[in-house]
């Protein structure tokens, strides 16, 4: 059992001796613990700091790619190295390093494909009331989207099963966090949530400038990623609702010739409010179904790229889920 502990890093020279010193050297039921370095464009000592605490494997990047990019990158460098299982923390020394045998228990068992640390958001000192709350809500749309019940969604303390790697697929530019979770729980791979602490707040994030940024940023994500795996239930929801609003200015209208037809001519644009309505809800409809059709065009082209990786990465199709 191979176990890959990536760490994306953006300037993290202050930070990255205390997370590298907290990871565990040795784990039950591991026989070889990899620590990588994921260099997102630093320009400070990072690099340094990491091969004077003894790192040996880097993934570099020239300029700053992102999280999701690095968490991809990494993934890849992990699986063309062997690895059965990748963790991700982060180097700014958020997550308790020292809870990884912990976090990868219910994958070394068999019971998850992946797990996730939940940071307990609600007692984050640092965390503003708006924060919790954001976070909470955040959870619930994710697990709406997702059909999980986990209560941090957010969180990047993470373990993926090799199995579970070759299934997901990041697309997103923000934050591979939410993505994964939709794209995992849409594919039926089962989630496991292990309660954590954090470590004391050691900087701002970078991810986003402000709550707000990181809210839209999220729903962009969230709403992107449920339409991709449900878009004939997304755009029969706005069918419908753009459907009964064509048939009040019709009911009214027929309503009006009913009782008092003497004045049907002065309410034409009833019908033209309720027509333009009706149009948008088969548009709407059209649009689900054509949606619809791409999805199953994707299921094929991941169903090809999971064999592509296999062949990749040396996996035998029996080791899959």
């Amino acid at each position: 059992m191979k176990v890959f502990i990536q760490v994306p890093c953006l300037n993290e020279e202050q930070t990255l001796p205390a997370v590298l010193s907290s990871i565990p050297k040795k784990i039950k039921g591991v026989d070889e613990l990899v620590i990588l370095i994921i260099d997102d464009g630093s320009t400070d000592r990072t690099l340094e700091v990491a091969r004077e605490h003894g790192v040996t494997h880097f993934v570099h990047h020239t300029r700053n790619m992102g999280l999701a990019r690095s968490f991809r990158d990494g993934v890849h460098y992990a699986l063309a190295h062997g690895a059965d299982i990748v963790v991700n923390t982060d180097g700014d020394n958020q997550y308790p390093q020292g809870r990884i045998p912990d976090l990868i228990a219910p994958l070394l068992a068999g019971e998850a494909d992946i797990a996730i640390g939940d940071r307990q958001t609600h007692k984050i000192a640092h965390f503003s009331a708006g924060k919790k709350l954001f976070q909470k809500v955040g959870s619930q749309v994710v697990n709406f989207a997702a059909d999980t019940n986990l209560p941090d969604a957010a969180s990047g303390f993470r373990a993926y099963s090799k199995e579970s790697l070759i299934r997901l697929n990041v697309v997103t530019q923000f934050s591979y966090c939410m993505e994964t979770i939709i794209q995992a729980g849409n594919k039926r791979l089962k989630i496991a949530s292990v309660a954590i602490d954090t470590n004391a707040k050691t900087r701002e994030s970078r991810l986003f400038n402000s709550s707000i940024q990181h809210v839209f940023k999220s729903a962009e994500a969230i709403l992107r990623s449920y339409i991709m795996f449900k878009p004939f239930r997304f755009f029969a929801i706005i069918g419908t609702i753009m459907l009964i609003a064509a048939l009040i200015p019709f009911v009214r209208y027929l309503a009006i010739i009913i009782f008092d037809p003497s004045d049907h001519g002065n309410h034409l644009q009833s019908i033209i409010v309720g027509v333009a309505f009706f149009v948008g809800a088969l548009l709407s409809f059209a649009l689900g179904v054509i949606a619809d059709l791409l999805r199953t065009n994707r299921i094929l082209i991941e169903e090809n790229l999971e064999r592509v990786k296999e062949l990749q990465y040396g996996i035998k199709r029996d080791h899959l889920v």
